[in-house]
Formats: structure tokens, sequence, C-alpha cells
């Protein structure tokens, strides 16, 4: 699975121990940015990897910053995109179960890198429970009404 990931200054530290974790389980792991803990505008690096998941280019991704929030409303922007910020298991497994959600946002100044391991792994493995219940709201979501 191919999976993008993007961060700002507050999720550098992360997305590098994120990025590395992935690698080594197997996934292809391609890095959006940014690059370093200099102060930067996360926009541009959420919406990059929202992109990528939209397009097809990637399977799913991961966007970090400090609290997780910012990155999440820049990630849903991007049409056919469903970002949910996620903070323990029980909420990465509930959004993949019921959203089929594409892209997982994270506070790095809210978790350690062992949790948001845990959280990485669940929402990367769990699949949408497909019920129709689920499916018909997702269509409600992604509606342009």
């Amino acid at each position: 699975m191919k999976i993008s990931i993007g961060c700002d200054h507050g999720g550098y530290d992360l997305k590098e121990v994120l990025k590395a974790y992935l690698q080594e389980k197997g996934y292809e792991v391609s890095d959006k940015g940014c690059n370093s803990k200099e102060s930067v505008d996360y926009p541009a690096f959420g919406r990059a990897v929202a992109k990528d998941v939209a397009g097809g280019i990637s399977e799913k991704g991961i966007v970090i910053c400090t609290t997780g929030i910012g990155m999440s409303i820049v990630a849903n922007k991007v049409k056919g995109v469903r970002a949910a910020l996620c903070h323990n298991e029980h909420t990465a497994t509930m959004t993949r179960l019921h959203n089929n959600s594409n892209v997982l946002a994270l506070g790095a100044g809210e978790m350690d890198a062992e949790m948001a391991k845990k959280i990485a792994d669940i929402f990367l493995t769990t699949e949408f429970s497909g019920e129709e219940r689920h499916q018909r709201r997702i269509d409600q979501m992604m509606s342009e009404e």
C-alpha cells in the first residue's frame, strides 16, 4: 500500500518516526514535507497529501501538526477526501469502519509516538464495514448539495 504523509514543523519529529515505522512494515511512503522543524505554513503540506489520496496516487494519507486540527481541516477541503482526526485506538477503528476515512490526521502534541503507531496501524488495516447505512451516510457527506 502506498501512503502519502505530510506535516508542519510541529509534526516533523512524529512524521519522521511514523515514516520509518511504516517503511519497516513494508509500506511505500511518499513524504510530502515539511523537511525540518523550521516554521512553515501547513496548508500546502496537508493539501499535497490530500491531493495524492483524492487522485489515486496513494491509497491513504497521514497528516500531522501539533493538534491535528488544522491539517484535518485542510485535507477535508479536497474533494474526495474524508480526513479524520484520531486521538486513540477507538476513534481510528470507528472512522474506518463507519466513515471509510482515507486520511488520518494526528496531533503530535496530543500523543506519544507509540500511540501514534498504534493509531496508524489500526487506520491502515481496518476495512470499511460496507454496511448500507454507513455507505448511505458517506454518500450524503460527499454530496455537493
